[in-house]
C-alpha cells in the first residue's frame, strides 16, 4: 500500500490496539487476534499490536492497516520497539507502520533513536515509521528526524509527563502548531467524546485500546461508579 493511501485510509478513524502481557487475562496471540477481528468487524480502520506472534495471527485473520510495536520491558526506561534488532522483528512479519519510542532516554546497547530510524528506513523503505512522544519538547526534537508521524502514546507513562492523567489535548494541538507530520493520538483516551476531542484538535486518528481491549478494567469502571453511586443503606 503507498505511503499517501494508508494515511488517507486511516484519516479522522478509530485505530485500536490489541495487546496483553504475560499474567493478563487476555493474554495470547489467538485472544488477540480475535479481538482484531472483532475491531474490524465494529469498523475500526487500523489494528495497533506488539510482537511477532500476535501480528502473525492478527495478519492471518485481518485486512487492516497495522501498526507495529515489539515491546521489551528492562532494566532501561524504554520498552516501545527499543532497539534495531526489536524493530526488524516485527518489520519481518510485513506491518504497514512501525512506532518507536522517540525519546532521549537511555535504551538497550546504548542505540540511538536516530540510527534505529536510518537503518529502518535503509532496509524497509515503504514501512512508515511513527515516532513515540511524552510531552511537546520530545516532539520538538525528533521534527529534524522526519518522521513519518509523530504519535503521543507516551503522554502520561514517562517520569516528564507523569502529571498527566487524561487524554492529553493541550500536546496534539501544540504539536499540531508546529508540524504537518500526521498525529496519531494515543494515551488514556477513555469515550468517544474524548477521542473525537483529540481530532478536532488536530491528530490525524486515534487509538483506543484499555477502553475496547481491557475488559477487566472496563468492568472495574461499571462496578466502582455502582459502589460510588449506590444509594444502599
Amino acid at each position: 500500500m503507498e505511503k499517501k493511501e494508508l494515511l488517507n485510509r486511516i484519516y479522522h478513524k478509530l485505530i485500536v490496539s490489541c495487546q496483553a502481557r504475560v499474567g493478563w487475562p487476555m493474554y495470547g496471540a489467538d485472544i488477540m487476534a480475535a479481538f482484531a477481528k472483532a475491531a474490524e468487524e465494529g469498523g475500526a480502520a487500523g489494528i495497533r499490536a506488539t510482537g511477532a506472534d500476535n501480528i502473525q495471527k492478527i495478519k492471518e485473520r485481518v485486512n487492516l492497516p497495522l501498526i507495529g510495536i515489539n515491546k521489551q520491558f528492562s532494566e532501561y526506561p524504554v520498552y516501545i520497539t527499543p532497539t534495531y534488532e526489536s524493530a526488524k522483528e516485527i518489520l519481518d512479519c510485513g506491518i504497514d507502520i512501525i512506532a518507536i519510542d522517540a525519546t532521549r532516554r537511555e535504551r538497550p546497547n546504548h542505540e540511538q533513536v536516530e540510527t534505529i530510524v536510518q537503518k529502518i528506513r535503509e532496509h524497509y523503505p515503504d514501512v512508515l515509521i511513527m515516532g513515540e512522544i511524552s510531552n511537546f519538547e520530545e516532539a520538538k526534537a525528533i521534527l529534524p528526524m522526519k518522521f513519518d508521524l509523530i504519535s503521543t502514546t507516551l503522554s502520561g507513562y514517562t517520569e516528564e509527563s507523569k502529571d498527566v492523567k487524561s487524554v492529553n489535548i493541550k500536546l496534539i494541538k501544540q504539536i499540531s502548531q508546529i508540524t504537518d507530520t500526521p498525529i496519531i493520538a494515543e494515551g488514556k483516551i477513555m469515550n468517544e467524546a474524548e477521542a473525537q476531542l483529540a481530532l478536532d484538535a488536530g491528530a490525524h486518528s486515534v487509538v483506543v485500546g484499555t477502553s475496547i481491549t481491557r475488559p477487566e478494567i472496563i468492568t472495574a469502571r461499571f462496578v466502582n461508579y455502582l459502589k460510588e453511586h449506590s444509594h444502599d443503606e
